[in-house]
């Protein structure tokens, strides 16, 4: 190559060079809403939510951020449920303008804020386990679903207590029903039966009318799906107050939840994506991580704040994939990327949700969980089949 030719060559790239950095300068940072129950039932689990996402943030931004941009967090309290919900992704979406929504929420707030993001046309990741069957052109998903969590459960109640009739309860929303509903069908399909099935308001907080009934249904097992957080702390409480001793299994408490519990959570059955005690590389560097940053003020990761983790680094490979922030391209991606994190590979490919590796635990009397069985890549069902 002639040298003047090369001169020009060389030139140019360093000119070029020189407008890109100032083009993604000018850019500006790629702003990722979090909208959390800061206050309300999910307040109990909101901290480690939002340590997990500040993780994930400095550990991308510290790599050079998403095609040279830096990750800006921005956390809204949603009060977990719908009105607050409201409020938080429209100031999120509208005054804001966030690129992506990345979310560990009720299914209240979920569902009140999905009509916002369409709205919007905002990126959304789902990181809470919930119910199943959520939809939407704009949502991916990387919690679990009934299809994944509860078989452990009434498999393990069935082949090792003996359980023939189970007791089913429930706080009175989407959450709630949904998954006890589920469960419902599968005990039926397993040849037991549900000798009694109850709710209580999201926002209440005394059991005894139900443990009542559970008391006089002749029940050998209970199983109960409230919203993570409080309704979990208060049941527990009133279940060992009660002295009811008959294995029970919740369908909606983290590690984390449980290890701030005591003794009330001892004993108590978990179906779970994500354990402290998975032994893997990645969740030790996940743990370390943690630990390192936040020092003694660290929360337990658990299953709601490890796969909001993830979502950062799924956004990112999808972002990457589609070479810009656009909406409709990062939509796209997300069916498409991966991410090897601490509960191993996750690809949100089967119908906008993942398959999952499912672990049955037990409660210890340390707050820590016995890994008792484990499921690998448990398939989600057809959950969203119109949507690609």
């Amino acid at each position: 190559m002639h040298p003047r030719s090369l001169r020009l060559i060389t030139g140019a790239i360093a000119a070029c060079g020189a407008l890109c950095a100032t083009a993604v300068s000018a850019a500006g940072p790629i702003k990722i809403g979090v909208p959390v129950g800061l206050s309300g039932a999910n307040s109990v689990i909101a901290p480690a939510v939002v340590q997990s996402s500040q993780l994930a943030v400095d550990e991308i931004n510290a790599a050079g951020g998403i095609l040279g941009r830096q990750l800006q967090l921005e956390i809204a309290d949603d009060a977990s449920g719908a009105v607050g919900a409201q409020k938080a992704y429209d100031s999120l979406v509208f005054q804001k303008k966030v690129d992506a929504i990345l979310a560990m929420e009720t299914s209240a707030a979920r569902n009140a804020g999905l009509p916002i993001v369409a709205r919007g046309r905002v990126p959304y990741i789902y990181t809470s386990f919930y119910e199943g069957r959520s939809c939407s052109p704009w949502m991916h998903v990387n919690g679990w679903v009934p299809e994944q969590q509860v078989a452990p459960v009434v498999d393990y109640f069935t082949r090792q207590k003996g359980t023939k009739n189970f007791f089913l309860v429930g706080n009175d929303y989407a959450f709630g029903r949904g998954m006890l509903e589920f469960t419902r069908k599968y005990i039926q399909q397993q040849g037991g039966k549900v000798v009694g099935e109850e709710y209580l308001p999201i926002d209440g907080a005394d059991w005894t009318p139900i443990l009542s009934k559970i008391r006089g249904a002749g029940a050998d097992a209970l199983i109960s799906a409230t919203a993570g957080g409080a309704p979990n702390v208060s049941l527990a409480k009133q279940l060992k107050g009660a002295g009811m001793t008959l294995p029970y299994a919740n369908l909606a408490i983290d590690e984390g939840t449980a290890r701030t519990m005591g003794d009330v959570a001892t004993g108590i059955y978990l179906s779970a994506s994500y354990l402290t005690g998975i032994d893997t590389p990645e969740n030790r560097k996940f743990m370390d991580a943690l630990s390192k940053k936040f020092g003694n003020q660290m929360k337990t990761p658990n299953e709601l704040s490890e796969p909001q983790y993830e979502a950062f680094y799924l956004y990112k490979a999808a972002v990457e994939k589609a070479g810009s922030t656009d909406p409709v391209k990062v939509v796209a991606a997300l069916s498409q990327v991966s991410f090897n994190g601490p509960r191993g590979t996750v690809q949100m490919n089967k119908s906008r949700h993942t398959p999952l590796s499912m672990r049955l635990g037990q409660v210890q009397a340390d707050g820590s969980i016995k890994i008792l069985e484990t499921f690998p890549s448990v398939d989600p069902g057809p959950q969203c089949p119109n949507l690609k």
